[in-house]
């Protein structure tokens, strides 16, 4: 008997970003997993996420629906909820945006990009790693992890 294994709330964010960034490395063979990943900061998903307007959809979606799980049908503890809006603040402060991110003469990012690089390159690695964990290897395709 096959058992659908659960997957957590909170890597909902980490596969979101990780399948878009999968997507633009698919797109453009040739691009490393950075180049993937920098080319995912600026795109319409990265702003949605960068602002927190991702959470707040989808916790009006949740509110709609009662807090339950379309899934299992379940409801989504309170515990979980308060999670996904720790989440929500943290993501937003890693991705905080200011115009100008590069020193004017180089392509050196700032402190402040090259802090939300890291956060989705974080995203990308715990989302490898979950699916490493819960077998399903074959949804790894940057291979952040080896």
């Amino acid at each position: 008997m096959l058992f659908k294994t659960k997957k957590p709330y909170v890597i909902y964010l980490a596969e979101v970003i990780y399948k878009d960034v999968a997507n633009i490395k698919k797109n453009n063979s040739d691009i490393s997993n950075v180049d993937a990943i920098e080319g995912f900061i600026g795109t319409k998903k990265y702003e949605e996420i960068s602002s927190g307007m991702f959470h707040d959809t989808w916790f009006k979606y949740l509110e709609n629906n009662n807090f339950i799980d379309k899934d299992s049908g379940e409801k989504i503890p309170s515990e979980t909820v308060k999670l996904l809006h720790v989440q929500k603040d943290a993501t937003v402060k890693q991705l905080i945006k200011y115009p100008e991110l590069y020193y004017a003469k180089s392509s050196f990012p700032l402190e402040i990009s090259q802090r939300a690089f890291d956060f989705l390159w974080r995203m990308c690695e715990s989302y490898e790693l979950w699916c490493k964990e819960v077998g399903q290897s074959e949804q790894i395709v940057l291979n952040i992890i080896d």
